[in-house]
């Protein structure tokens, strides 16, 4: 018999969050009958483990970052219950609020999605605060009676199994916002007058403690949310002009002053995310979904959208900035101490580095060839001209010439596969740097991040200053691109194709099949200098060979493929 409800909880190390929920929860479902899941998405840990099972929940964890609704699909998946509870680790349940969800589901069989009160709760932080601006993270009130909502939340929010099934999954592109208001307009778009409905009995406290608790933590939130905000708000169609979002950012910094009012700067914050991500939108940086010219790309949701080519004032602007990050990682001794550790560790690697070497980039593939054999690791650098033959089908043909026996090896000898183009420009130390950071975070498929000068079409690949390394779902194919060992079984030989468009985004979709980690190296940083994507083919024939690729294989989206799952700031 299945159980009367399932609550999941998604979760990534926040132990001490994690055991308040639970506390709160337990008894409730023991009296209930209902299961609790813990959604580890951080990646297997023993400690998580041990708490959710010393609590009477069953521990779930995914093989690495996958992100919140992955982690809420993971929990659907995983449970039984006719009804499933939706809460975040950072709540504390009210008394009678499992009760308060299940007597409403039964009385309301035509309701599918139920939300309830989401109170605030700062613990250990006095946020002196005008009383007139919302509350810094989430919440919800709609009074004490029970009543229809526009929108549930996922602090506090209950669906029915069957919708879940009717509707589909959540759209594991979106973070921070619109996740769960894309799967309520779905339910809507598919089911015209379909309720959500608000249950006041049914509370819980939405809790940030410690440091998380103060104006700092509170704002660094509030701008993620807003630069998410704002994309989701690009997706549909529905982004404020950069001027109104200048208007509203003049706004908010108005309250604050005017109102003396510190709890203020979370909308200031939250505006300032909203106008930098507009900003980032802009000529060769479009908006996740969008293409170059803004229309729509619903068809090839394989692309990035923007051409990524860099030049005249904008090349300007970003050498400057890109300057001053160097700048920043000499003065702050980071690049010191990584050249360091990656004088040590790891051990000595097997490297297999294989590159199309075109005449007229002669002199950037030497310098290249150069920076690649003074690595303390043993390289092995194999480069042929193109011929009649796409890129991916002249890599496959070297692949044979090395497992056939070049300098009496096979692919079983190497510890990495790294794929060159002949028009970058990489930085001293490079591979030894590199190895050192792809393998201290796991990295089973990686990249080093562009400069920020750097021809580059999908924003992700751009460097992030402050990161070291950052986990994502996606790695493209080019121009520097590292596999590990582990990888070689299933992803050689490469598919028969000649330009390689939409490899990249099925690569992430068998990653996450296997579990495997992918990530920019952000500290180690390279310049695509030559040529902008498609320069040297008809964009037209890369489209189509893509398609007809993609067509009978998995793949990720493009605005899956954009997004960053764990940032890395030390090693």
């Amino acid at each position: 018999m299945p159980p009367a409800a399932s609550i999941v909880i998604p979760t990534r190390a926040r132990l001490s969050y994690l055991e308040v929920a639970l506390v709160s929860i337990g008894p409730q479902a023991d009296a209930a009958g209902a299961e609790v899941l813990v959604i580890d998405d951080a990646g297997p840990s023993p400690a998580t483990r041990a708490l959710a099972e010393r609590l009477g929940a069953r521990y779930e964890p995914h093989p690495s970052p996958l992100g919140l609704n992955v982690a809420r699909n993971t929990g659907v998946q995983r449970s039984t219950g006719e009804l499933v509870v939706f809460v975040d680790d950072d709540v504390r349940v009210s008394a009678g609020w499992l009760a308060a969800l299940l007597d409403a589901a039964a009385a309301n069989p035509d309701v599918d999605v139920f939300a309830g009160p989401i109170q605030v709760r700062l613990e250990g932080s006095k946020l002196r605060s005008c009383g007139r601006e919302g509350p810094p993270i989430t919440s919800l009130d709609l009074g004490p009676q029970d009543t229809d909502a526009r929108y549930a939340w996922g602090a506090n929010m209950t669906i029915r199994r069957a919708a879940l099934e009717r509707v589909g999954p959540f759209e594991v592109s979106l973070e921070h916002a619109g996740d769960e208001q894309e799967w309520q307009e779905r339910m809507r778009a598919r089911t015209p007058g379909a309720r959500v409905m608000y249950v006041a009995g049914a509370a819980v406290e939405h809790r940030r403690a410690g440091a998380d608790a103060k104006l700092a933590s509170l704002a660094r939130g509030a701008h993620a949310r807003g630069r998410a905000a704002r994309r989701f708000d690009a997706r549909r169609g529905q982004a404020p002009s950069l001027g109104r979002e200048l208007l509203t950012l003049a706004g908010c910094v108005g309250h604050v002053v005017r109102r003396r009012c510190p709890a203020g700067l979370t909308m200031v914050a939250h505006s300032v995310g909203r106008l930098r991500e507009g900003l980032r939108e802009g000529p060769g940086n479009t908006a996740p979904g969008n293409t170059a010219n803004g229309s729509s790309q619903d068809t090839d949701d394989f692309l990035s959208g923007a051409s990524g080519t860099v030049g005249g004032v904008d090349a300007l602007r970003r050498g400057v900035q890109d300057e001053a990050v160097n700048a920043w990682e000499i003065a702050s001794g980071l690049r010191f101490r990584l050249n360091i550790a990656a004088r040590r560790d790891p051990p000595s690697r097997r490297v297999l580095v294989l590159g199309i070497e075109r005449p007229e980039h002669r002199a950037l593939a030497r310098a290249m060839r150069a920076e690649l054999l003074n690595s303390r690791h043993e390289v092995e650098l194999h480069t042929d001209g193109p011929g009649n033959l796409g890129k991916f089908e002249n890599l496959n043909r070297m692949l044979v010439g090395v497992g056939g026996g070049v300098g009496g090896s096979s692919m079983q000898d190497y510890d990495w596969l790294l794929l060159v183009d002949d028009d970058v420009l990489l930085p001293r130390g490079f591979l030894d740097r590199f190895l050192f950071l792809a393998e201290r975070f796991s990295l089973a498929l990686a990249q080093p991040a562009h400069r920020l000068d750097s021809h580059a079409a999908w924003a992700v690949t751009r460097r992030r200053p402050g990161s070291i390394v950052r986990e994502t779902s996606f790695v493209e194919i080019g121009p520097v691109t590292a596999f590990a060992s582990v990888t070689f079984p299933v992803l050689l030989p490469f598919p028969e194709l000649r330009m390689g468009w939409g490899l990249d985004v099925h690569w992430a979709a068998l990653a996450r099949e296997h579990g495997w980690r992918c990530g920019i190296v952000d500290a180690v940083s390279i310049r695509h200098r030559a040529a902008p994507a498609a320069a040297g083919y008809a964009r037209e024939d890369a489209v189509a060979e893509a398609r007809a690729f993609l067509a009978r294989r998995p793949h990720v989206t493009a605005e899956q493929a954009e997004r960053t799952l764990t940032t890395h700031r030390r090693w």
